[in-house]
């Protein structure tokens, strides 16, 4: 069964943030100026900032702790966590 994002709770939720912290609160004088900020606001969450559901990693070390990790290094929470 294919699922709209408006039923996902983690794309609403990264929705939610964005619209938060990036598109409510500047202002886009261009297409390359929205493009710069967005990519600024982007780099911020992927490689700076933690997040509490990756072990308070940034998305990207968690993704390199991931590749390079050895067993019961990390506990990666399972889908049964997020399910309804």
């Amino acid at each position: 069964m294919r699922r709209e994002p408006n039923q996902n709770g983690f794309i609403e939720s990264f929705n939610g943030r964005l619209r938060d912290e990036c598109l409510n609160i500047e202002l886009f004088w261009s297409v390359e100026d929205a493009r710069d900020k967005l990519e600024k606001w982007r780099m911020d969450y992927n490689h700076h900032r933690p997040h509490s559901s990756l072990a308070n990693l940034p998305p990207a070390a968690f993704a390199n702790e991931l590749q390079h990790r050895t067993p019961n290094k990390i506990r990666v929470p399972s889908i049964a966590t997020y399910s309804n």
